[in-house]
Parts: structure tokens; sequence; C-alpha cells
């Protein structure tokens, strides 16, 4: 056994005994956290899903869904997560608040573009990986336009300047938005 100077050895049993102490440890101190948060499923609705979490008498309402096909400007492109997002705060007056989350790190000052059945896209700010409608106006616009739609083509570029195109099926998603609408009103 090699010991370091300044350090005693310790035993397998020791060390055993130190890591079950720090994972009693954490359990104790977060799980009072998590349990004050409650997540639950309101429903599937075709390609989007729609979630409620209640935490004390605060509710916030989302629906989310992952794109059917995405494609890249170069190859063997690596992203993260990719999804959109359309979340109710009604504590805090926020409905049908969109966002995309592009699975990278987007080019400073872009914008992504949503685009619906090939309509005019409307473009909302970036900031790190996600993107947002500039202001509630918009989100009612983004979401109306969503509910007519059958389709969202979302285009985006990363810091490293790598064009990505993400297409999502709308199928699902006025009901999702309607679920998540009754559920926070």
């Amino acid at each position: 056994m090699t010991v370091k100077l300044g350090t005693t050895p310790t035993t397998g049993i020791q060390n055993f005994a130190t890591k079950l102490t720090l994972v009693l440890f954490a359990v104790c101190i977060f799980a009072p956290i998590a349990s004050a948060q409650k997540r639950d499923i309101i429903g599937s609705f075709r390609d989007w899903d729609a979630l409620i979490i209640k935490e004390g008498n605060t509710k916030t309402c989302y629906m989310i869904s992952t794109p059917k096909r995405s494609t890249a400007n170069k190859k063997n492109v690596r992203r993260g997560d990719i999804y959109i997002t359309v979340t109710n705060r009604p504590s805090v007056g926020v409905k049908s608040e969109v966002n995309a989350v592009m699975g990278y790190p987007l080019r400073p000052n872009s914008e992504v573009r949503f685009q619906v059945d090939g309509k005019r896209a409307q473009g909302l700010f970036t900031e790190g990986s996600t993107a947002w409608a500039y202001d509630g106006s918009d989100d009612a616009k983004l979401a109306a336009s969503m509910k007519a739609g059958s389709n969202l083509v979302v285009t985006g570029t990363s810091a490293r300047g790598t064009q990505t195109t993400d297409t999502y099926s709308l199928s699902g998603f006025t009901a999702a938005l309607n679920a998540i609408n009754k559920a926070c009103r």
C-alpha cells in the first residue's frame, strides 16, 4: 500500500462508511426540497405531453415536444437535448410562454426562427442554448399559429456557426395547450 506523506491509510470499511455517511447526509438535506415540488403528467396528446408542477399553492403547467427530424449544415454535429416548451405560470401572469432549447450554445445576438407550415417566420431572441419570444404578445401569436398549423420548423445558428433545422409535429398541440390552460388558470 502506498501512503502519501501527511495522510493516514484508510481501510475499505472506512471508505465505505465515509461514503455511506455522505449519501445519508445528502438524502436528509435534499429529500425535503425534492418532495416540496410535485410533478405530474396531465396527459399525452399525440406528439405533445402536458405536465403540471405543484409547489405549495403555486402551479406551473407546461407542454413539451421533441423534433421529428433534425439536420445541420455540417457533418457529425453533436447536440444536447432539443425540445420546445409552452408554459403557463398563473401566479406571475405568464400564459403560453414559448421556449426552444436548441442543444448547443447559440451565436450571441442571433435569432432563432420559428416557421409554421412554411408561412412567415417569427424571430425569437437567444440566451445561451435557448430562444424566447420577445414579449407576451409574441408568445400569443406563436401559440395561435402553432394551434392552426401542422408542422413547425425551427432554425438556429450555433456559436461555432453551425446552422440547424429542427422539424416538429404540431399534432396534439391544441389538445395539450387546452389541457395546460385548464389545469393552470
